[in-house]
């Protein structure tokens, strides 16, 4: 062990390797970091005729070995097993309720780490880190089904897990503003319905591309802004495909409901693209605010009219949204120039129906445009956040090659991704792992455990 190791590199040369120096240094500090836990597991273990586990008797059925996944790798150790010997109930372990082993397997640190990694890479990449890193060595397997049962679990408690992971919050001192905003991104789906999409579009007799067998993930954020208009925090939150992200505009107003709760004289601004059932929420669903459209998208939809006007990339359009994009942007009158701008143009191309397309787009948004006043005031204008968060949230960790989702495991990376990137990984964590945990007490020379999580 180490001890040993160290006598024995008493009174020799340095390494001449130090980096297998390195690695049998931290081989056997794992080795010595396993005996402990193995000898701290075995002191949570009861052995005893019969305990009581939520006031139900359970009588020892079976003392055994069983493997754990530590930190520091693989550790055995003998526990007791009790039952209610009732028909089709499993045996439940003493030492695993009181050291709040995770799905009879892994010890909390494992978890904790397994899951973190899983939230930032594939199984098969964690497995590979595991194994360059030394110590614990999961399979790609069992890392593929952790967080879905991890995220199970969450789903089975989300809105108590939130209210309390909420309530830990403290809005930033230096906040003036909070902007709520939401968004998409399709991802690919294992039960997307991609065969049948393919094979609808094949019989209609056009060519099977695009984006068969993708669903909207809904992505939303709730952030703070200071007096000069620069961000300070951000919660971002993921939710897997289901009717008008109904359970993120939930979240979303409910997070907002806390933040107002803590700072009630926080301006509120709402940003978002021109998708209706984005502002059915944004000005129906929470309190008045400062209803802003994205400013790019805007633009966009500024440059699509000028190209059917000029022809799209010709230099007399790009001078033109050049110049008009500015005024959009720095006039405070900007959006009724441009409405006037493509009114004349409209007139001067009348059978062009794209440009009275977006001029009904800037009629019927023109209240949320007004760029120049909102810049001023140091608000934001844009939902770039909301975009980054559609990017890091989903996109780079659910739509690399070959990858399919179901809504059980997407669910649980967008969950987990989502509360990192908000930095309430950690207290997240810890009501989590306490589900897997029970308090174990004495009653009358007989062991209870008051808390036994089925």
């Amino acid at each position: 062990m180490l001890k040993t190791f160290i006598q024995e590199r008493e009174g020799k040369p340095p390494a001449g390797d130090f980096g297998a120096f390195e690695r049998d240094l931290r081989s056997k500090m794992a080795e010595v970091e396993r005996d402990l836990v193995a000898e701290e597991l075995e002191r949570l273990d009861v052995d005893a005729p019969v305990v009581l586990i939520d006031g139900v008797p359970h009588r020892r059925v079976l003392r055994c070995e069983e493997t754990y996944l530590s930190a520091a790798g693989p550790v055995r150790v003998e526990r007791t097993l009790y039952s209610t010997r009732r028909d089709g109930e499993r045996a439940v372990s003493a030492l695993e309720l009181r050291a709040g082993i995770v799905e009879k397997y892994w010890t909390p640190l494992a978890a904790e780490q397994a899951v973190f990694m899983v939230a930032h890479m594939t199984p098969q990449e964690s497995e590979a880190l595991c194994a360059k890193l030394g110590h614990m060595q999961p399979s790609k397997s069992s890392l593929d089904r952790l967080p879905k049962q991890l995220g199970g679990e969450w789903e089975a408690q989300r809105e108590s897990f939130e209210k309390t992971v909420r309530a830990g919050d403290i809005v930033p001192v230096e906040a003036v503003t909070v902007a709520v905003s939401l968004d998409g991104v399709l991802v690919p789906m294992r039960d997307g319905g991609r065969e049948e999409k393919r094979a609808r579009t094949s019989a209609e007799g056009r060519p099977a591309s695009g984006p068969a067998g993708y669903q909207e993930v809904g992505c939303g954020t709730v952030s703070f802004y200071d007096a000069a208009g620069e961000r300070l925090s951000t919660v971002k939150i993921g939710r897997m495909p289901e009717f008008k992200k109904s359970t993120l505009k939930k979240i979303l107003a409910e997070e907002l409901g806390a933040a107002l709760g803590q700072r009630p004289e926080l301006k509120l601004v709402t940003v978002a693209d021109g998708a209706n059932d984005n502002w059915d929420f944004l000005h129906g669903a929470l309190p008045p605010s400062v209803e802003v459209l994205d400013f790019y998208h805007a633009a966009e939809h500024l440059n699509v009219a000028l190209g059917a006007a000029y022809g799209e990339g010709t230099v007399k359009c790009r001078a033109q949204f050049d110049k008009l994009r500015l005024v959009l942007l720095e006039d405070p009158d900007g959006v009724e120039k441009i409405i006037r701008s493509l009114v004349h143009l409209t007139k001067q191309h009348p059978g062009s129906g794209r440009i009275g397309t977006e001029l009904a787009y800037f009629r019927k948004h023109r209240r949320r445009m007004r760029y120049a006043t909102w810049r001023a005031a140091c608000l934001p204008i844009g939902s770039g956040v909301v975009e980054a968060a559609c990017k890091t949230l989903a996109a780079q960790r659910m739509k690399r090659s070959g990858m399919r989702w179901r809504h059980e495991g997407g669910q649980a990376i967008l969950t987990f991704r989502g509360l990192i990137q908000s930095e309430r990984f950690d207290g997240a964590w810890a009501l989590l792992a306490a589900t897997y945990k029970a308090e174990v007490t004495l009653f009358e020379n007989v062991i209870a455990l008051s808390d036994y999580r089925r």
